[in-house]
């Protein structure tokens, strides 16, 4: 919530999360882009709450294996694994296809809906590579085995600001802001 504040600075909207709404199911992440995956849950949660709604799916795509873990970046290598457990999983998996260093990129797509339709829709990607260890404590989920060049870092070892400046969520949602001050 805090990146997404960031990016709508200034944007008269009210934001509020599925905590302040009664406990309701989550729609299944069937999609097989994270464009479909944004639209159904922003469907979904527009017709649950009737309020206008973003919902987004994100996740880091490695070239050496295929965009894996793309669109199950969250659930890869089950639900119950965590970030450490995952890293180690990507590790043993670029060693085998001897994809160390490989190209990679975090993507974020939304969605905004409202009454049924889908009124926005925006991609937001970061550019890097692989980094050969897990550093860094910040940002979360695979921050810390993504080397951004240009920083000369992973995403991990910067600040919140400097990656709210880069990120893939950052750029998805600066998008967003644009079209919401445009609608006024």
């Amino acid at each position: 919530m805090r990146e997404i504040g960031r990016a709508l600075v200034g944007v008269p909207c009210e934001l509020r999360t599925l905590g302040d709404w009664p406990p309701m199911a989550e729609p299944e992440e069937t999609g097989q882009t994270f464009e479909e995956n944004a639209r159904a849950k922003a469907l979904y949660y527009a017709a649950a709450t009737g309020a206008l709604t973003v919902a987004e799916d994100s996740g880091l795509v490695i070239d050496a294996l295929g965009g894996a873990p793309g669109v199950h970046s969250a659930r890869f290598g089950g639900s119950d694994t965590s970030y450490p457990q995952k890293f180690a999983l990507i590790d043993d998996a670029l060693r085998a296809a001897n994809g160390a260093g490989s190209p990679a990129r975090f993507v974020c797509a939304l969605a905004l809906a409202h009454q049924g339709r889908i009124l926005f829709e925006a991609r937001g990607t970061v550019a890097g590579r692989m980094a050969p260890e897990a550093k860094g404590e910040g940002g979360f989920g695979y921050d810390p085995i993504f080397y951004y060049p240009p920083y000369g870092r992973t995403l991990g070892e910067v600040s919140a600001d400097e990656k709210a400046a880069v990120s893939h969520r950052g750029e998805a949602f600066r998008k967003l802001r644009e079209f919401l001050v445009t609608l006024g």
